[in-house]
């Protein structure tokens, strides 16, 4: 059920379709069931997959390496102009990850409740954001240092910084 202002095109089907085969196919590879697919003016610029325990890298999510890859192809840390579609709800990492790069719309097929039914749950770290730092089950302690703030000093005041 579509409960969006957005039109789903065919393309858009055609595209979550593919990054679910990639999910797929991925399983069969050794991977995590997620796959992902970055589109930019209706043509794809990089695909990703879960590769988590294959490349033992936590951050390694669907969305996390079709964004890396997308970046390198087009030469920018930005992806403005660009749509992903995710065969999952994007995770908390992989969504800050996609308003970091700056896509301009996500699409996806399962949802967090599906990911939760199969062991892949996040609501605990929405909780964990949600908590005071120190109430958080790996404790986020500040250390008050007066040279701490140098290096964003520095950063201030470069003249020929790249802003992002």
């Amino acid at each position: 059920m579509n409960n969006t202002p957005f039109a789903i095109t065919e393309a858009d089907r055609a595209y979550i379709k593919m990054a679910c085969e990639i999910a797929s196919d991925n399983i069969d590879q050794g991977g995590g069931p997620f796959g992902a697919v970055i589109v930019k003016d209706g043509k794809i610029v990089s695909t990703g997959a879960n590769s988590v325990t294959i490349d033992n890298d936590p951050t390694a999510h669907a969305e996390v390496n079709a964004i890396r890859r997308a970046c390198r192809l087009e030469h920018n840390f930005k992806l403005e102009g660009c749509v992903i579609y995710s065969s999952c709800e994007p995770c908390p990492m992989c969504l800050s990850a996609l308003y970091w790069a700056g896509v301009s719309r996500i699409y996806y097929a399962n949802t967090q409740n599906d990911a939760d039914a199969i062991n892949f749950g996040d609501e605990f770290i929405y909780k964990e954001i949600a908590k005071p730092h120190l109430k958080r089950l790996i404790p986020c302690i500040h250390v008050d240092d007066p040279h701490a703030i140098e290096h964003f000093k520095k950063w201030a005041d470069k003249t020929d910084k790249i802003e992002y």
